[in-house]
């Protein structure tokens, strides 16, 4: 009997492996004639690890050696390097990897579309992730300089025109000729952002109609921001806005807004908190920004109250504020009746504007009655703890020291930024410390531009980004530039994002063994101090961070990397496999020893095009 069922398997056996091997083929062919011109060598996923400071690990190691690495050896460790990146598939030329709707798709991720999780990071493993050169799009060009940049860039860097005619009648965007305009409208504001803010101002009784409000507002957070307009113009008030949108159905926006010059960052209010600390802002804008601020008992809305500081205004601009439908009118009195129950107030309502404050100390909190909500957060419950971490229908009440002090207790700028602030306590730093960390920074921040010499001119440098930023004295020192600076802080680190924000600059927390929220081609300048030494002791991959600042960098644009000289001589090595030409190479402390020191790599991304390097690139 056994025999007979034997047989009978066999005979089935046969057929069905035909059938498997014809489906095989099937796929084989169907996939490998659409996967673009150039992608069999363009496209790798996976990670190729440096071996030569024990970063990452060994798998995939004999795929290294191939006639695409080089081999080496250096007290006794094998470090393997690429000749040669390939190039990825132009499909993948604006790549966000933790943001890459595909990759929700194809590893079929169950998110709840009613809360944004599908807007919020979902990063790649590994094996998944793309080990090539992002390229940029044909016909791409140096990006116009600042201040020039505010109102034009080239159509070629960001070959989208869709919100020129979905926002056609709010003067978002004009297309004219090789260029796109920006006129300085808004969903709000179509007549220009200028007049908008004034009338702000004006709303506010600020001094002149100026919305600095002589330099107690400095930081401003804007929710749905568009092409981040609203954030371009008031630089010219010395107002410093995150600009903060998602990549969703506006898919450019802050692509947009990074080309044009302007600060922004993707993200989106969803289950996460934001990635800024805790009393951040003087002001949060929403224009039309299309969220339901009433939903899961005011969530979103206590999220903005968690960032906004002492006395901080919410400028809000909507249909509900003003409309006298029955829907809108629902809204309106549910979302007044939770605000009341935040302690925040009316300051002005006008037009289609109503702006809410925030109070000065916790004294209404204590006041409200007993099981009112919503309730007063834990006590353990630490404010400025962002990475990952989820959002609570809960106010987030002043410490002890906001409360007696009625305020956050900060400067206003421009003195700002180089006096010590109150929350410096917190993290154990002396104010005498703060000082000197401006001094020292001053010196090598002087330092870095003689060694960038003539490549760098009044204009040349714009975007800003400090991949590890510590108290932000880096950017402080960048003062006198007309530059801006996301000054990112590691996400498992001491807080001082907060004193970042403290000092009118701004930025966000990170862990650089994942990719960072922003497009390709959008930062004119990375410093790197002492990161690539952190990571390694994370086992992470420095070629991946590699990638990833090649693919955030512009082309042509510098990098500045400061560290152990193992570090500096590793990377070196990878210097041409990705298209990059070193600068300089010095000490960082003058006649200090090879062993202890750091040393100063200066690089500058070459300028490549695919249709006219790609020889070359393979």
């Amino acid at each position: 009997m056994r025999g007979r069922v034997d047989g009978g398997q066999k005979k089935h056996l046969v057929p069905s492996i035909c059938v498997i091997l014809l489906i095989l083929g099937f796929l084989f062919i169907y996939f490998g004639g659409h996967r673009g011109h150039h992608t069999s060598t363009a496209l790798d996923y996976g990670t190729k690890f440096s071996r030569s400071l024990g970063w990452g690990s060994n798998d995939g190691g004999d795929a290294a050696k191939t006639d695409e690495s080089a081999s080496g050896q250096e007290d006794g460790v094998e470090h393997i390097t690429p000749k040669s990146f390939p190039v990825c598939d132009d499909r993948h030329m604006e790549l966000i990897p933790c943001l890459d709707r595909n990759l929700i798709y194809q590893t079929r991720l169950k998110l709840d579309l009613s809360l944004m999780e599908h807007y919020e990071r979902h990063c790649p493993q590994p094996e998944r992730r793309f080990n090539c050169l992002i390229p940029p799009p044909r016909g791409y060009k140096i990006p116009i300089k600042w201040p020039i940049s505010r109102d034009k860039v080239w159509q070629a860097n960001i070959p989208h025109t869709h919100l020129a005619h979905e926002k056609s009648d709010q003067n978002w965007m004009v297309v004219k000729g090789d260029k796109i305009h920006f006129p300085g409208g808004g969903t709000h504001f179509h007549y220009g952002a200028d007049k908008y803010i004034a009338s702000i101002a004006n709303m506010l009784k600020f001094p002149n109609n100026v919305i600095n409000n002589e330099g107690r507002l400095r930081t401003v957070l804007d929710v749905g921001c568009g092409v981040a307009s609203f954030g371009g113009y008031l630089l010219s008030s010395n107002v410093l806005t995150m600009s903060l949108a998602p990549n969703d159905v506006h898919q450019n926006q802050i692509q947009f807004a990074l080309e044009r010059g302007i600060p922004a960052f993707l993200d989106v209010l969803g289950t996460r908190r934001l990635p800024y600390p805790s009393r951040s802002f003087e002001l949060a804008h929403c224009s039309r920004c299309r969220i339901d601020w009433l939903q899961r008992d005011g969530i979103l809305l206590l999220e903005l109250d968690r960032l906004l500081r002492p006395g901080g205004f919410f400028v809000y601009s909507s249909p509900e504020a003003y409309a006298q439908d029955e829907e809108d009118l629902k809204i309106w009195r549910e979302m007044s009746t939770l605000v009341d129950r935040m302690c925040w107030k009316i300051a002005s309502k006008q037009n289609q504007t109503v702006i809410w404050v925030k109070p000065l100390t916790n004294d209404c909190y204590m006041d409200r009655a007993p099981g009112t909500k919503p309730p007063l957060c834990r006590s353990d419950d630490d404010a400025d703890a962002v990475w990952d971490v989820k959002m609570e229908a809960c106010i987030t009440p002043y410490s002890e020291q906001h409360h007696k002090d009625k305020g956050s207790g900060l400067a206003p700028w421009p003195a700002r930024l180089t006096t010590p602030p109150p929350r410096l306590a917190d993290l154990g730093y002396a104010a005498e410390s703060f000082v000197k960390d401006l001094e020292d920074w001053q010196q090598r921040v002087n330092n870095y531009w003689n060694l960038l010499g003539p490549k760098v001119t009044t204009n040349t440098i714009r975007n800003v980004m400090d991949m590890k930023a510590n108290l932000g004295s880096f950017a402080a020192a960048l003062k006198d530039k007309d530059v801006w600076v996301m000054n990112v802080v590691p996400h498992d680190g001491p807080s001082t994002l907060k004193i970042i924000y403290d000092r009118g600059l701004i930025g966000t927390v990170h862990d650089w063994c994942e990719s960072f929220s922003t497009y390709p081609r959008t930062y004119d300048l990375l410093h790197a101090w002492t990161l690539f030494s952190s990571i390694e002791k994370k086992g992470c991959s420095a070629e991946d961070l590699l990638l990833e600042m090649d693919r955030i960098l512009r082309p042509s644009g510098f990098i500045i990397i400061r560290d152990s000289r193992a570090v500096i001589d590793l990377i070196t090595k990878y210097l041409s496999a990705l298209h990059w030409k070193s600068l300089a190479v010095v000490d960082a402390q003058p006649n200090s020893s090879p062993e202890d020191g750091e040393a100063i790599l200066v690089i500058q991304k070459k300028l490549w095009l695919v249709e006219e390097n790609l020889k070359d690139l393979r």
